[in-house]
């Protein structure tokens, strides 16, 4: 089968590749869709980043070079010995995460992470295997190409959750890339009356509208950001999510929100930053992070977009074929910011 397989910085290869039978505890997956996340990018820009190089990882044995892709959708082609819970043909949402399992599910991705399609081979190919622990049934008349973005929502998902927030309050969003505009539309579903979102991107801007934003600020037509927000929050926000993963956007996600807020970084950040502790001290400003989701969380993301109360199609800007994932994938993520998820369609693939 066809893979592409990340075998060093710049170098991913569309090649040929073996698969072995699943283990007694796997299922094999014919991948419907798959998205290219930013973790992806980064990987293939400057990694490695979290793909092992020089010894295995210690949750799956997998090492580089490895076929990437972590988001994706697909539809049960094979059973392991002692797969008793699925049968085949039906349709999946994978949950990429690998833990160790031992601590209880709201703290058990900070025990020790790996990801399938980062530490072990993933979607980006024709067929994977997935542990059958790691499989979400979906409804057999849901798209497989929208439930290919269940993984990013989840992200949206838990961010709103660490937030603790409840209908009727307000958001202040730092960053309209994918993951930006997904906790947008899960803002909206968990009842924020008010949505601003902050971003140097026009077409991003307005991406995020259709998400669920009700107000957007650009930084390059404005004097001040903090007093942009203000003038729409004149409290502040009651949570600000920072998914800029920058100096500036982390100073104003703090002072634009409200005394006793939260403050939740979902962003990877590529550089370390610096910050006066005395900004939260002073206003109380709850500080908080994510990097991923509970279990109890990825279900609750796929009843969420399955049943439609968050609309994922609009994140969704194009579909490609696995031959052209660096002309039309990396490349164009990298100078195209009118793309947000970009889909491989699998489905011919063997």
């Amino acid at each position: 089968m066809k893979a592409a397989i990340w075998h060093g910085k710049k170098d991913v290869r569309v090649e040929e590749t073996d698969l072995p039978e699943p283990k007694e505890n796997e299922v094999r997956v014919k991948v419907a869709y798959a998205g290219i996340c930013g973790s992806d990018l980064h990987e293939y820009l400057e990694g490695p980043v979290f793909i092992p190089t020089e010894f295995p990882d210690p949750l799956t044995g997998g090492q580089a070079p490895i076929t990437i892709g972590h988001e994706f959708s697909g539809q049960i082609d094979q059973l392991g010995a002692n797969v008793h819970d699925f049968q085949i043909g039906d349709h999946v949402s994978v949950n990429p995460t690998i833990t160790k399992g031992v601590l209880p599910d709201n703290v058990d991705v900070y025990d020790g992470y790996s990801f399938i399609g980062l530490s072990t081979d993933g979607g980006f190919a024709g067929y994977v295997n997935v542990p059958v622990e790691n499989l979400y049934p979906l409804p057999k008349d849901f798209s497989l190409k929208l439930a290919a973005v269940i993984e990013p929502t989840a992200v949206a998902v838990q961010a709103i959750k660490e937030a603790h927030l409840t209908f009727g309050q307000t958001v202040v969003i730092f960053g309209a890339g994918p993951i930006g505009a997904m906790v947008t539309a899960a803002a909206k579903a968990a009842g924020a009356t008010k949505i601003v979102v902050v971003d140097l991107s026009t077409i991003r801007l307005q991406k995020a509208l259709k998400m669920g934003a009700t107000d957007i600020i650009n930084p390059s037509e404005v004097s001040d950001v903090v007093a942009a927000v203000r003038q729409i929050l004149p409290e502040g926000a009651d949570t600000s999510f920072e998914i800029a993963g920058v100096q500036a956007t982390f100073n104003q996600a703090i002072k634009t929100t409200k005394a006793r807020g939260y403050m939740v970084v979902v962003s990877i950040y590529a550089h370390a930053i610096q910050f006066n502790p005395m900004a939260l001290t002073n206003s109380g400003v709850n500080l908080t992070s994510t990097i991923a989701y509970s279990r109890q969380t990825f279900q609750q993301t796929v009843d969420l977009v399955t049943s439609g109360q968050i609309n994922v199609a609009p994140i969704i800007t194009s579909e490609i074929k696995l031959d052209d994932i660096i002309t039309d994938g990396f490349d164009v993520l990298t100078t195209d910011q009118s793309q947000a998820k970009i889909l491989i369609n699998l489905t011919q693939e063997k």
